[in-house]
């Protein structure tokens, strides 16, 4: 069981990026999905998720309308788009999956690597 997060990179205050997470090993569709972002000296927390069961969305209040968390059962891989990027973004993001749904804590059993995200001002 493997998970894979890719597309971070520097973008200018605004911007766009869309992170990705590929999922070896088991069926992502059968999976709660959540993306999660450490910046430096500060706790991890819940950015999105997305149920298994029904595909109900839930977001952090800092990030409400400016990401999306969506998935692709096809490529066996999720995706956060986030748009209208903010200097205080910048952080490593995870992505992150668990066969019950834990929405924005930290309670689930399989991690990607990380990818950082730098928005600058």
């Amino acid at each position: 069981v493997q998970l894979q997060a890719s597309g971070g990179g520097l973008v200018e205050a605004g911007g766009s990026l869309r992170l990705s997470c590929a999922a070896s090993g088991f069926m992502l569709d059968d999976y709660a999905i959540a993306w999660f972002r450490q910046a430096p000296g500060k706790e991890r927390e819940g950015v999105s998720c997305r149920r298994s069961t029904d595909g109900r969305t839930y977001y952090a209040d800092s990030v409400k309308g400016r990401f999306t968390v969506s998935r692709d059962n096809a490529k066996n891989t999720a995706y956060l788009q986030m748009n209208s990027l903010k200097p205080e973004d910048t952080a490593v993001y995870y992505c992150a999956a668990n066969t019950y749904d834990p929405r924005l804590r930290r309670e689930y059993n399989y991690w990607g690597q990380g990818t950082q995200v730098t928005v600058s001002s």
